[in-house]
């Protein structure tokens, strides 16, 4: 019989009572902290790597200071930063002087206010926005019915040309805001250093993606269909 693919979003079992939670928790057919064994020790093999292993702890450490009251037990903590405080702590714990930042050209304003508060901070930070090279999108085959200004001239997106620019620079953590979905793919491939995403572009919700999944069955009822 075929085995079921690892399923960890349709998983039964209560958060708190999970074998990823608990040393004597329960488990589905399909968990892979059952199953795969001989990956996660070979992740673990990864975690050997001192610059990997560093950025690891790092993260660990930061997400367990996003919040706060941890001493008055589980049940009492709250949030307490933003992501973008988040992300300056993080490239202070890690020691990062160079930051990247790609974002959207629809996101300028935005970007401005991001790149002060990262100078202000005391890093340099090399920006790239999504339009830079002004390639026609008639390079990559678009049809001109297929643009946004249809009849007119317009920038393709140049994900892999902004991932080049920060690489020639030697940044040392990206900062990706508001990509389209398949660019911020190619960023992310292309980029030499490790990234993390402020902003996921959603035009619709003001970039707010999970808002049709909070209302999935209300508003956006029709998703289900």
């Amino acid at each position: 019989m075929e085995k079921e693919l690892p399923g960890c979003a349709r998983c039964p079992i209560n958060t708190q009572d999970r074998v990823c939670q608990q040393e004597d928790g329960k488990s589905p057919l399909f968990c892979p902290t059952q199953n795969y064994q001989a990956v996660i020790e070979k992740a673990l093999d990864e975690l050997k790597k001192p610059e990997i292993l560093e950025f690891a702890r790092q993260a660990s450490i930061q997400e367990g200071e996003g919040y706060a009251n941890r001493d008055l037990g589980y049940e009492k903590v709250t949030p307490n930063k933003p992501r973008i405080m988040e992300t300056i702590e993080f490239a202070h714990r890690m020691n990062y002087k160079r930051l990247g930042l790609v974002f959207c050209i629809g996101l300028v304003k935005e970007a401005k206010v991001v790149e002060k508060l990262l100078s202000s901070e005391g890093f340099e930070v090399v920006s790239a926005l999504c339009k830079l090279g002004r390639e026609p999108k008639e390079t990559i085959g678009v049809h001109d019915d297929q643009k946004i200004r249809i009849g007119c001239f317009e920038s393709m997106c140049n994900p892999i040309a902004q991932a080049f620019v920060l690489n020639s620079e030697n940044t040392e953590f990206n900062i990706v805001m508001g990509l389209c979905v398949g660019h911020d793919s190619l960023f992310l491939k292309y980029s030499q250093a490790l990234c993390t995403v402020l902003a996921a572009k959603d035009r619709l919700l003001g970039h707010n993606p999970l808002a049709a999944i909070y209302t999935i069955d209300s508003y956006y009822r029709s998703l289900k269909q």
